[in-house]
Formats: structure tokens, sequence, C-alpha cells
């Protein structure tokens, strides 16, 4: 599934958790809105065509993202697609929402 050329494409909640403390990362969620609205994490955009475009074409090509699903498969490929438009430190968050709800933060809801 991971190609061996990118080995640094997930990030496990527990190191996303501390890059956010740092101010360190930028946080963008790749489900629908329906699933938003259930559970989300502080601070992390829901990920629309014009936020999708915006990204795209105004942010430093450096700058640290970690995408976020449910389980971690929708966020996989959003990482994939910003890694293919130069943004080469971006990573999948692993386990998506629902890890982070049963390591991280408990009172975020899981579906």
């Amino acid at each position: 599934m991971l190609s061996s050329m990118e080995p640094d494409l997930e990030i496990s909640p527990a190191e996303v958790a501390a890059l956010m403390k740092q101010g360190a990362v930028r946080l963008v969620d790749v489900r629908t809105q329906h699933e938003y609205e259930i559970a989300r994490i502080e601070g992390c955009p829901l990920v629309d065509e014009a936020l999708a475009k915006e990204i795209v074409d105004t942010w430093p090509k450096e700058t640290p993202i970690v995408t976020i699903c449910h389980h971690g498969v929708r966020s996989l490929d959003a990482a994939v697609f910003l890694r293919h438009q130069g943004f080469n430190q971006t990573r999948s968050m692993r386990g998506g929402i629902d890890l982070w709800s049963t390591t991280i933060d408990s009172s975020i809801p899981r579906y």
C-alpha cells in the first residue's frame, strides 16, 4: 500500500498532539460535513473545495500538514495528493479521529 519511497507518510496521534502543542503543524480534516459535525478536533478545519484551492495555491510548500479522516484511509489519499502538489511535509494521521479519540482525547465521540 505505502510505497517504499514515502516511508514517513503516516504519523501517530501522539506525535500529532505533540506538534500541535508546539504550534508546529496545520491539521486538515478530509471527512464529510456530516462526520465533521459528529466529531472534530478543535482548530482543525474541514477541507472543502475553497480550502483545498487555498492550500494548493497559497500555502507555503514547506508547511507541515497533517491530514485526518475517520480511520486514516482517506487522509492517506489526501496526503499523497498534497505531496504530489509539492507539500513534502504532509503526513496522514494513522488511525484517524477514531484512534485520536481512544488515545488522546476521549471527549471526542466515536462513530
